[in-house]
């Protein structure tokens, strides 16, 4: 199988779900556009962004009924660490390898991937040098970047091994702070 198993040409995803019944409602609603439209949604993923702790924490509910999951870390470590990331003296603290944003990174990877669904990361987190092995251990199958950090993103990748990956990601989960995740 490749790092990337997916096919699909057409994805649409929903942001700021926070509980499957507002995944459901959504649903039903572009069912029933695209049915007024006479279009019809096969061959189209639907997806929701993991952008609060809620989503993430019954990711595996979600997972029985979403195409694939997309996590917004910018959003997802300001709501869980309750920083707003424009504050001017607090955004400095907000950091998206803080533990408690990677333990809700793998519970979302883990759900996908056991109902065979995948799930990227988008944000500032998915071009951040020090989060490529730590988010490819943690199980993310893909990383959206702006096109200036895929060249060194794509190194990152090819000098990892899954081995180490999953090494430095467990050890990422044991430490108590994202001070001393980037140490590591």
């Amino acid at each position: 199988s490749t790092l990337f198993p997916y096919t699909t040409l057409f994805r649409s995803m929903f942001p700021m779900v926070g509980m499957v019944s507002e995944w459901r409602a959504a649903k039903q609603h572009t069912v029933e556009v695209a049915k007024a439209l006479g279009v019809s949604l096969d061959g189209i993923e639907l997806g929701i962004m993991i952008e609060v702790p809620s989503a993430a924490l019954v990711a595996n509910a979600f997972a029985q009924e979403v195409d694939f999951f997309s996590i917004g870390t910018n959003d997802l470590t300001q709501y869980t660490l309750a920083i707003d990331r424009q504050h001017p003296t607090l955004a400095g603290k907000a950091d998206g390898l803080d533990p408690a944003v990677l333990h809700l990174i793998a519970l979302t990877a883990k759900a996908a991937h056991a109902h065979g669904k995948w799930v990227g990361v988008c944000g500032e987190l998915a071009a951040d040098p020090a989060a490529t092995k730590i988010l490819i251990g943690l199980g993310i199958d893909e990383l959206s970047v702006n096109n200036n950090a895929i060249p060194a993103l794509k190194d990152r990748i090819r000098n990892s091994s899954k081995k180490e990956c999953k090494a430095v990601a467990q050890k990422a989960l044991s430490l108590s702070s994202a001070a001393e995740v980037r140490a590591l």
